[in-house]
């Protein structure tokens, strides 16, 4: 990878290293997407923790262990910023990364609360989300902000992680899931959905199918755009329009894994 180094005919400082990404598992590919979008010359590091998947349901100290080491992990790669790809490892350990690494851009993600409220006046708002995520006292503040202007539902999946890193994205087991999920609202009334878990956006257009009149909001795109920002204020943006590159690791190290995550790089939306 190439170093940090000065263009001289524009007299501004470039960074052509890897912008690092990290998630429990392949949800993040669909924050991924979002980057490679809107920075089509940058190269990725993506690094999927399958192994220890879901996050959301695991303990405090066992995600901050875990974010840590991945962040490692792609500092050692070489990145030069961090992507926390993950709503639950955001919630729980962003704040200790960025006192721990004070000098590299640590972007989190949030979900897409504000926009799904603000779109329709006293709005029915799902937030589909994990356990984990939803029980942080993060959430719980983003949500007293905006509880007087919509009816907001708080929508745990447990399960729905696992489905997706199975590969079931739009099969009859995710649909039964959904339904099922969404059985106890009347379809409707609900105005929004928040997908607050960056694995519920590679089966959106499968919510879209079992909602079809609900509009669905996801943070991947907000996340990217703050990345890109970030990038600009420290002068780390690469000199490439285009051509970037992405590498894909996983903690399962299967080659299944590996072809699985560039398959959902290169989903259609």
């Amino acid at each position: 990878m190439n170093a940090k180094k000065v263009t001289l005919s524009e007299n501004k400082i470039c960074d052509n290293r890897p912008i690092g990404i990290m998630d429990s598992g392949v949800g993040g590919i669909s924050v991924l997407r979002e980057l490679v979008k809107l920075m089509p010359g940058e190269d990725f590091i993506y690094y999927g923790d399958s192994a220890y998947a879901p996050y959301g349901t695991k303990p405090a100290h066992e995600l901050i262990d875990l974010t840590m080491k991945n962040a490692r992990f792609l500092l050692d790669e070489g990145a030069k910023a961090i992507v926390i790809a993950c709503n639950t490892a955001t919630s729980v350990a962003a704040g200790l990364l960025r006192k721990f690494y004070p000098e590299i851009p640590i972007i989190g993600i949030e979900p897409a609360l504000k926009p799904a409220v603000l779109a329709k006046e006293h709005s029915r708002v799902l937030v589909m989300a994990t356990v984990v995520t939803l029980e942080q006292k993060k959430f719980g503040d983003m949500m007293h902000l905006y509880e007087e202007d919509a009816d907001i539902i708080k929508v745990p999946c447990p399960g729905l992680v696992e489905l997706i890193e199975s590969g079931h994205l739009k099969d009859d087991k995710v649909i039964e899931y959904l339904e099922k999920k969404f059985s106890v609202f009347k379809k409707e009334e609900i105005d929004a959905v928040v997908l607050g878990c960056t694995h519920y956006p590679l089966i959106k257009n499968t919510i879209q199918q079992v909602l079809p009149n609900t509009v669905i909001y996801d943070g991947g795109y907000g996340t990217a755009k703050q990345t890109k920002r970030r990038l600009e204020e420290c002068g780390l943006l690469s000199d490439k329009e285009e051509g970037g590159q992405v590498v894909f690791y996983n903690s399962l190290g299967t080659d299944e894994m590996l072809e699985f995550s560039r398959k959902l790089l290169e989903l259609p939306e």
